[in-house]
């Protein structure tokens, strides 16, 4: 089973970047030592701000059909959400709109842990809220979100682990809920 897991941040220091890793380390530690887990770093997506006179005089980026390409490869897709005012980050946006030229079901019928974390105490809630209500019209099957905030409460530095007893159970719950909806699609 291939999993793809990405922040949808490309700052360095990203804690949804954290917060994916952990999940993926769970998910394969925890719940299936036989899944293959591949993290993509937004920063390796770069591409001008999408626009339709790029498009018409260029056509779609490579790397824009790279990671469409990539989710296509996955059986399962894990995705953590950064919130710069209440929505995407301007990364995320921009790789999505140039990415949904090529399909607009960019997720392409994959089930997907929806996740979000902030420094704040609503854990990015509007952005996972955002993403949660739109990513069936983009294609995912998404079967199960949570956020996580304030997240130096709730998640562990030092061992990179969920510190809250409530949401590491909730992880584990929504990677079981991933993992035995992939098998069922799989059979």
């Amino acid at each position: 089973m291939k999993i793809l897991a990405f922040a949808a941040s490309n700052s360095s220091q990203s804690i949804n970047r954290q917060l994916v890793d952990h999940a993926a380390s769970v998910l394969c530690n925890e719940i299936a030592s036989d899944a293959k887990v591949e993290i993509l770093d937004l920063n390796d997506f770069e591409m001008p701000i999408y626009s339709i006179d790029r498009e018409m005089a260029d056509g779609i980026p490579d790397v824009a059909q790279l990671f469409f390409d990539k989710i296509a490869a996955a059986d399962a897709l894990l995705i953590s959400y950064a919130e710069h005012n209440g929505f995407y980050t301007a990364a995320f946006k921009n790789l999505f709109d140039w990415t949904s030229r090529i399909e607009m079901k960019v997720f392409q019928g994959k089930p997907m842990i929806i996740m979000s974390a902030s420094i704040g105490k609503n854990g990015g809630a509007n952005v996972l809220k955002t993403a949660v209500d739109s990513a069936p019209h983009f294609g995912a099957d998404v079967r199960a979100s949570f956020a996580v905030g304030p997240f130096a409460d709730k998640f562990d530095g030092t061992i990179q682990r969920l510190s809250d007893p409530d949401l590491a159970f909730a992880l584990r719950q929504s990677l079981v809920s991933l993992i035995s909806s992939t098998l069922q699609i799989e059979s």
